[in-house]
C-alpha cells in the first residue's frame, strides 16, 4: 500500500488545531495565536522544528518558552538546543501580543 503525501495545506491545518489544542490553556493561547500568526510564514524548515516542539508535553513548553520571555520562576529544565530557535519566536511573539504590537 503506497503512503500518501501530505499537503502543505494540510499539514498547516493540522499544525494549528495541535497548537488551539495543547491540554493546557495557557499553551493553547500563547501557541495558539502564534499559529494564527506566523505559521504560513514558516519554512519547511521551520515547519518541522515546530512540529518537533509539539511532540514536547505542556509543562516543559510552558516553562521553556517563559524563560525565553524571561519570566519564569520554576527549576529550568533545560530546553533542547535545537529547539531554542523556534522557543525564541514564539516568546517574542508572545511578548509582543502582550506589548500590543502582534
Amino acid at each position: 500500500m503506497a503512503e500518501t503525501m501530505e499537503t502543505p495545506e494540510h499539514r498547516l491545518k493540522r499544525l494549528h488545531m495541535r497548537s488551539w489544542r495543547r491540554g493546557m490553556k495557557e499553551m493553547d493561547l500563547i501557541l495558539g495565536h502564534f499559529a494564527d500568526d506566523c505559521l504560513t510564514g514558516l519554512t519547511a524548515e521551520d515547519l518541522d522544528l515546530y512540529e518537533r516542539m509539539l511532540g514536547e508535553n505542556d509543562q516543559d513548553l510552558y516553562l521553556w518558552v517563559t524563560a525565553q520571555m524571561g519570566q519564569a520562576d520554576g527549576p529550568d529544565r533545560g530546553a533542547p538546543d535545537i529547539l531554542a530557535p523556534m522557543l525564541d519566536r514564539i516568546a517574542t511573539h508572545a511578548v509582543g501580543r502582550l506589548s500590543g504590537n502582534p
